[in-house]
């Protein structure tokens, strides 16, 4: 058994940027303003997020300037938070131009990618990953999040516009081995017999698959075992990147998803949430 190893792609930040650039620019203005399935936000509201992720993460990490603070006891304190932050500035960003916005995301891209790209992966992060259940965090991890942040929001662009171009083996994998990373939190107060497995596949060869052992008192990510899983899900990918970001959610999807097994542990997958949301 092999628990789950560091995913690295500080290397593919620059390659979802120059993608993003050049979807941006090929965007007319009706598709601008073309609804995501992010329900609150037209495409020109996602772009807008994607460059306060580039501002805020170079404040925060690069700078050490966190900007507004807040009491925060509890997760849906947390969340109450971060969405705030992220209304007002897409309200904010009403008033820039598509024009002005590629500008900003090309003149901010370049400095994020070069600061996670030069990060010692295995240090410390000053942002811990939640989804993941982590209080603390290497920056191997907080880049990951980062990436998955981006390939998300440009996916969410490109699924609006019906431009194809992030659902690759170089691209999407990574993106999903992330995602991943999230279940031993999801199944953290699931109990089961010592050596039980689940596997959730992702098909076609994008995708994968990955396991999920049960472990004295704990569910850890390992290598596939031996035996048979007592539950085996399969999703197809685009099914999965907006399940696994809650822009759909389990009862969106039963027509879409295969399990065979133990029909609970099987539920308890298709409520994994890899973001803050």
């Amino acid at each position: 058994m092999s628990i789950q190893q560091p995913v690295y792609v500080a290397h593919l930040l620059p390659v979802l940027d120059t993608k993003l650039s050049e979807l941006l620019r090929s965007l007319t203005p009706d598709e601008w303003q073309a609804q995501t399935v992010a329900k609150l936000w037209k495409v020109k509201d996602v772009a807008a997020h994607l460059l306060d992720s580039n501002i805020r993460i170079l404040s925060i990490l690069r700078d050490g300037y966190f900007g507004e603070q807040a009491n925060i006891p509890s997760r849906q304190d947390l969340l109450d938070f971060l969405n705030g932050l992220n209304a007002d500035w897409v309200k904010a960003m009403k008033r820039v131009s598509p024009s002005m916005l590629i500008f900003l995301l090309e003149t901010t891209g370049k400095p994020f990618c070069d600061y996670l790209q030069q990060l010692p992966p295995s240090g410390p992060s000053l942002l811990s990953v939640e989804w993941a259940g982590e209080t603390e965090s290497k920056n191997w991890m907080e880049i990951a999040r980062e990436y998955t942040e981006k390939w998300l929001h440009q996916q969410q662009i490109r699924d609006a516009v019906h431009k194809p171009g992030l659902m690759t083996r170089e691209l999407f994998h990574p993106f999903i081995d992330i995602f991943m990373l999230a279940l031993p939190h999801t199944f953290r107060n699931t109990p089961a017999e010592t050596g039980t497995v689940v596997q959730l596949t992702i098909s076609s060869d994008i995708g994968g698959s990955w396991h999920l052992l049960r472990i004295a008192d704990k569910w850890v990510l390992s290598d596939p075992p031996s035996g048979t899983p007592a539950t085996t899900i399969t999703i197809d990918p685009d099914t999965a990147w907006k399940l696994f970001s809650k822009s759909l959610r389990p009862g969106d999807v039963h027509g879409k998803v295969g399990i065979t097994g133990d029909p609970a542990l099987g539920e308890t997958a298709l409520s994994m949430v890899s973001v803050m949301a």
